[in-house]
């Protein structure tokens, strides 16, 4: 009987040949640090899918969390056994997101989420992490009220990727560029991905992911309001970074700009000197991982 290929060896000469880049499938376990006595944290990585992007009028049909522990500069530990649960929607899957997914009406026909179970999966977790935290806190607030409690970062914008070379925030993308696939679009399989990422010295600074991520995570947004200003600064502010507020939620419908605490004193010196009043009262809002991403901020 001969013996089955060694397709590792295989790969490795293909490489070696400078012609051909090969992917290897993303391995169960993340890329860990081995365990040293460090004080440890423990972290949630979330990811859902929906049967669309607003969370007031679409729903979650799939919930996946990997936990893992993790010392305070950003080594990971060990990871956790996964939760994952499907849910029946009340209206039928659209036809779009099944095909980007692969979840369908008869894979969830029946099944259900208890919001009790999410909130004592969640519970030891200092952090929430997910690849899109600006879409997954809403959802997750609206489903379960217990992550509201929880501070939560983004694997996708709170990490320079674009510095550390990479040509893509894509969670697909960022796996090719480490030498991995996965299959994606299943919520804990995306989430497995992360972890991996996070486990992951940055290509050119050599500092963990996940230690530059709780930096940003555990520093303050100062987000500055330039409002009143005229309407013939807007592409000086446009320029500059400034985004426009124009909807009904509670927040000055103007010009703002997300500073850093190191930042935003030179920034209200430039609207002051630049654009309003010197002596104009400036909003300051002062933004942290535990509303960052939320309905609140």
């Amino acid at each position: 009987m001969s013996n089955p290929p060694d397709y590792e060896t295989m790969a490795k000469a293909l490489e070696a040949t400078g012609d051909y880049r090969i992917l290897r499938r993303l391995p169960k376990q993340a890329t860990l640090a081995e365990f040293d006595g460090s004080e440890t944290r423990r972290a949630v990585v979330l990811d859902l899918e929906t049967t669309g992007l607003d969370p007031y009028a679409d729903e979650i049909i799939e919930i996946g969390m990997v936990p893992f522990t993790y010392a305070l500069d950003g080594r990971i530990f060990g990871v956790g056994d996964p939760f994952s649960g499907l849910r029946q929607p009340s209206q039928p899957i659209p036809s779009e997101v099944a095909e980007l997914t692969g979840i369908t009406d008869a894979m969830v026909k029946g099944h259900a989420i208890e919001p009790g179970d999410i909130e004592k999966f969640i519970d030891p977790a200092a952090l929430i992490i997910a690849h899109n935290a600006a879409f997954d806190r809403r959802f997750s607030e609206q489903f379960c009220s217990a992550f509201a409690n929880k501070p939560w970062a983004c694997s996708l914008s709170q990490i320079p990727w674009a510095e550390e070379g990479f040509g893509s925030t894509k969670l697909a993308q960022l796996l090719a560029d480490c030498g991995y696939f996965f299959d994606g679009h299943r919520a804990v399989d995306d989430c497995r991905a992360v972890v991996e990422l996070l486990s992951r010295p940055l290509p050119k600074s050599g500092r963990p992911a996940l230690g530059v991520l709780l930096e940003v995570a555990r520093s303050k947004t100062c987000r500055i309001w330039a409002e009143n200003s005229p309407f013939e600064s807007k592409d000086i502010l446009k320029a500059r970074g400034y985004r426009w507020n124009g909807e009904n939620n509670g927040k000055p419908r103007s010009w703002y700009f997300d500073a850093t605490e190191e930042t935003v004193e030179s920034e209200l010196a430039f609207l002051q000197s630049e654009i309003l009043a010197r002596n104009a009262h400036i909003r300051v809002d002062y933004i942290t991982a535990a509303d960052r991403f939320s309905e609140r901020s």
